[in-house]
């Protein structure tokens, strides 16, 4: 599993295949006096997995976990490939009732869960499907809502800032409007996507015909068979996460050649002037996967530090211009401002300030995460803090986590809800358990030899 990790392994996004299904295939069209008469998608294995993969509930989407937010963005964009390309009706019909009969749940949908950019591109499909007379109640009092919403996000968003650096907007240009696209190519990664999203790449490419976006688009859908999923490539998280999972689980020194060799590849691609994203040549950062890589790296003995660039007065932000601070996200800021060196006050102005606010969010009830749906992350926070690093036992640790590790049960959130499997497995789990069980075997008969 570590020796071929590549490029980091998520689970499809039904939104996002949906996304790049939308592509029309230009090349083969019937064309008779200037009319279109037939019209085929660039991806047909996309619209097939749509097919094949819808939920017995009639929905798309994760299927273990319930999530509103989740199943109607899935939905619905399936639910739009399928009537636009006029195909696998009894699919698309499961999927309108479904629609109908859940929409009313996002007026009780937990804020905490919903999933990114949700206000930008719910709304934007929402668009598609009355263009293409999809029978929705578009009048719904909780759709007005939302619409309400998106246009107060809109006036707060300036427009010149998304044209000129990188930001999380990138993510969502599917939900925005008057765009310069001649301008956003400029902010292309070299891989030819925007900031890994396969569905953002995919409405750039429907706007440009960019090659470099259908060169992306492509690679993508030919490595995971059709089935996209909403971050491509994840390389670097999921080394950092997979580490980080095996070293807090007690198990990291069966596998100290994969993780020197996992680590070499996060070393590779450090930017010293901005830190790290999900991707390798990422020209975005966020503060969890840069504090994890300066964590682990310092701790293989590698002195890399850029926390100042996540400084904004006297506060420590995960992505510049976030509304709401991630508990976890500052979770990995606090781990990290442990492993310093004297004098270091960027660091030491770090631990004060995510001490602060994880006690703040434990005190309020308030941990639950934008990011990730963990199994105890309260837990995690309380022993992080009543025992700092310098503190802490690793043993004592490892039988802690192992209780706190949701294995194959721990789901992340981006626009839609996926599974990281290289991060979160049973197999995992399963070593630990065995480890500590073998380990206190041999402790008890030391200790019967020793009486």
């Amino acid at each position: 599993m570590l020796s071929s990790m590549g490029d980091g392994r998520s689970s499809v996004s039904p939104y996002d295949t949906a996304w790049v299904s939308f592509i029309q295939d230009y090349t083969n069209t019937t064309n008779i006096n200037g009319i279109i008469t037939s019209k085929r998608p660039l991806f047909p294995s996309c619209l097939q997995w749509i097919v094949d993969n819808q939920l017995v509930d009639g929905s798309w989407g994760e299927e273990l976990v319930f999530c509103i937010y989740d199943r109607l963005l899935n939905t619905l964009a399936c639910v739009v490939a399928l009537t636009l390309w006029n195909t696998c009706l009894p699919n698309r019909n499961k999927g309108v009732m479904f629609i109908k009969e859940n929409l009313r749940k996002l007026e009780t949908g937990e804020i905490e869960n919903m999933t990114c950019g949700f206000e930008f591109v719910f709304p934007a499909l929402l668009e598609k499907a009355q263009q293409l007379d999809i029978d929705i109640p578009y009048d719904a009092l909780v759709l007005k809502d939302i619409y309400a919403r998106r246009e107060v996000k809109f006036t707060r968003i300036p427009k010149d800032v998304i044209h000129t650096i990188p930001t999380t907007m990138l993510f969502s240009l599917e939900g925005l409007r008057n765009l310069d696209w001649p301008r956003l190519l400029k902010l292309q990664m070299e891989d030819g996507s925007f900031l890994t999203c396969p569905s953002s790449t995919a409405i750039a490419f429907m706007e440009t015909n960019d090659d470099k976006c259908f060169k992306f688009l492509k690679n993508v859908v030919e490595k995971c068979n059709g089935g996209v999923p909403g971050n491509y490539p994840t390389d670097i998280q999921a080394r950092l996460w997979a580490i980080d999972r095996l070293q807090r689980l007690g198990i990291s020194y069966y596998f100290v050649e994969e993780i020197k060799s996992l680590l070499d590849h996060v070393f590779r691609y450090w930017n010293k002037e901005i830190g790290f994203f999900s991707a390798r040549n990422s020209n975005l950062c966020d503060v969890d996967n840069t504090c994890m890589a300066i964590r682990l790296l310092r701790l293989h003995g590698l002195d890399v530090n850029v926390l100042n660039k996540f400084k904004d007065g006297d506060q420590f932000f995960c992505l510049r211009g976030e509304l709401n601070k991630s508990p976890t996200a500052m979770f990995n800021l606090y781990r990290c401002s442990q492993a310093l060196f004297p004098g270091e006050k960027i660091l030491e102005e770090a631990k004060n300030f995510s001490y602060n606010f994880l006690q703040q969010c434990l005190a309020n009830n308030q941990s639950t995460d934008k990011w990730v749906i963990a199994k105890d992350i309260p837990g995690e926070l309380r022993y992080a803090l009543e025992f700092p690093w310098y503190a802490s036992l690793p043993r004592v640790e490892s039988r802690i986590y192992i209780d706190q590790y949701g294995g194959a049960d721990e789901l992340w959130i981006g626009k839609t809800i996926y599974r990281m499997p290289d991060v979160s497995n049973n197999v995992y789990l399963q070593a630990a358990k065995l480890d500590y069980n073998r380990c206190q075997s041999q402790h008890r008969f030391e200790w019967v030899i020793m009486q």
